[in-house]
């Protein structure tokens, strides 16, 4: 199964090592999904943990760029072709669900499901990492 994470749940999972978008990063070694990624949304992954705000204290901003390098070493590279912009308000979700198009996911996990509004159109379907991970435990 496909799926793209929004920023939203990476800055989440480095917050905090109890909800479920820090079981989700956790569990993307196992291979129970894949995780489709491009170039702009690891970028914009880099922005936002490089920000003292966003990442664990414990981290140095060298050491969170070295985790996502690691996280990204399990995820599919996808290269987009086509945009599909304008679509939804705010442009950096626009990118996130050119993604999940062009990576052929069904799904796109975030905390922001309202800023998707409109994904369907492309079926792609939005949930929160909470719904997500329900549905991995579903399927196994």
């Amino acid at each position: 199964m496909r799926v793209v994470l929004d920023t939203s749940v990476l800055v989440a999972a480095s917050r905090s090592s109890r909800g479920a978008s820090h079981e989700l990063i956790r569990s993307m070694p196992l291979g129970r999904f894949e995780v489709c990624l491009s170039v702009a949304l690891y970028a914009e992954w880099m922005d936002a943990l490089s920000r003292p705000e966003n990442r664990p204290p414990q981290l140095t901003s060298a050491e969170a760029a070295g985790f996502l390098r690691y996280l990204a070493g399990f995820c599919h590279l996808q290269p987009i072709y086509f945009l599909w912009r304008p679509c939804l308000v705010d442009p950096d979700d626009d990118m996130v669900l050119e993604l999940a198009v062009a990576a052929g996911c069904r799904l796109l996990v975030t905390h922001n499901v309202q800023d998707f509004s409109g994904s369907d159109a492309f079926g792609v379907q939005v949930m929160t990492p909470r719904e997500f991970l329900r549905l991995v435990r579903g399927a196994t």
